[in-house]
């Protein structure tokens, strides 16, 4: 029963753990692209059309969309915020699924001074949609060197028309506005095919490898390429870590319920010791005697890590189809059905359990049975 429980409470564990885990990403893979590239020599870099050809043509891209991202000032109604702007191509949302994460209003348009805004940004501000009254205007420090003579001069300014908010989490929500890429490259004065960094989409079954490789090999190895699990490492490396956590904790708890096991197996043994002891007169090795207490410790654990994982997968699979257990009124607590926690909640029963059933099965001795 210790190892029913024990295989049962860690499979739900861990497939809990799994749901959160999928949970907390599905924001940051909502926004976040398969592969983005950036410069590693200042903040933007050129494409020439040779180059844009070049990646059209690389086999595993689905699509990629060009980007300009730079932290400006927003004023807005005698409020200030410095956040970053993101001019983005018409192919961004090709890449991502921003637009299906729109709280109100609609994407901007091309070659507008159309904006979408976080909703944290909007409530910072109380800001609405196409209020004309109150315009958002955008200010941004001018390239060059040189003494300023006139404050107003050493900034770009733009007055920006909100027609979207999204909403995602709360800090990405309050990081971004987008706005078109022509705008953002005028607002910076670069030049029409001067960018902060490219974002590519992979088609299903793409080789990631490949396709890094090929974009280092179009741009001369002077970019950066991160994948989606690189450009959230610390979050990645948190959700790993609490799993870890987890399963270690549970590990724990399974390890404390093989003591028992151990400790039936020595009863059981100190039991049977008359009957060993004639097994051992007719000629029976210690090391076979050891072996019965062996098998029958690890047929023990198998038979109750597998009736635990029938119970365990039983749980998840209910919680997965009719969401008993709720978070929110409309959030059912997340889970997720794993082959991989099937194998290491097997795998850790088994080897714990052999381990025990070796222990105890080396109380069997000569000296033991009086010989």
């Amino acid at each position: 029963m210790g190892i029913i429980i024990g295989a049962m409470a860690l499979f739900v564990v861990l497939s809990v753990f799994s749901g959160l885990k999928d949970f907390s990403l599905s924001f940051s893979n909502d926004f976040d692209p398969d592969l983005k590239i950036s410069s590693v020599l200042g903040k933007s870099f050129f494409v020439s059309p040779s180059q844009d050809k070049q990646i059209n043509e690389i086999d595993g891209i689905a699509s990629y969309s060009k980007i300009l991202e730079e932290r400006v000032l927003f004023t807005f109604n005698g409020k200030q915020e410095v956040t970053c702007m993101k001019g983005v191509d018409p192919n961004f949302n090709t890449v991502n699924n921003l637009n299906k994460k729109l709280f109100n209003g609609e994407w901007l348009k091309k070659n507008t001074s159309q904006v979408v805004v976080g909703y944290g940004i909007a409530e910072k501000f109380s800001m609405g949609l196409l209020d004309f009254n109150n315009p958002l205007e955008v200010l941004a420090p001018r390239p060059g060197k040189g003494t300023i003579e006139n404050p107003e001069e050493a900034f770009n300014k733009m007055v920006l028309n909100p027609v979207g908010i999204y909403a995602i989490s709360e800090d990405l929500d309050s990081k971004y506005v987008f706005a078109d890429l022509g705008l953002a490259q005028e607002l910076l004065e670069y030049k029409s095919n001067q960018i902060s960094g490219i974002e590519v989409k992979i088609k299903k079954g793409g080789d990631e490898n490949a396709i890094t490789h090929s974009l280092q090999t179009i741009f001369n190895t002077k970019i950066n390429i991160k994948n989606r699990a690189q450009l959230n490492e610390s979050l990645y490396k948190m959700l790993n870590t609490e799993n870890l956590a987890v399963y270690l904790i549970f590990t724990l708890v399974i390890v404390i319920a093989l003591f028992n096991l151990i400790g039936a197996l020595i009863m059981m043994i100190l039991d049977k010791k008359e009957n060993l002891k004639t097994l051992l007169n007719l000629g029976i090795e210690i090391k076979d005697l050891r072996k019965i207490f062996l098998l029958q410790g690890t047929l023990l654990s198998f038979f109750g890590g597998f009736i635990g994982l029938v119970l365990g997968i039983t749980i998840v699979l209910i919680q997965q189809h009719y969401e008993l257990v709720m978070i929110t009124p409309t959030l059912a607590y997340p889970v997720i059905f794993s082959i991989e926690n099937v194998l290491i909640v097997f795998g850790t029963i088994l080897s714990l359990g052999f381990i025990a059933s070796l222990i105890a099965s080396s109380r069997v001795s000569k000296k033991l049975l009086g010989s």
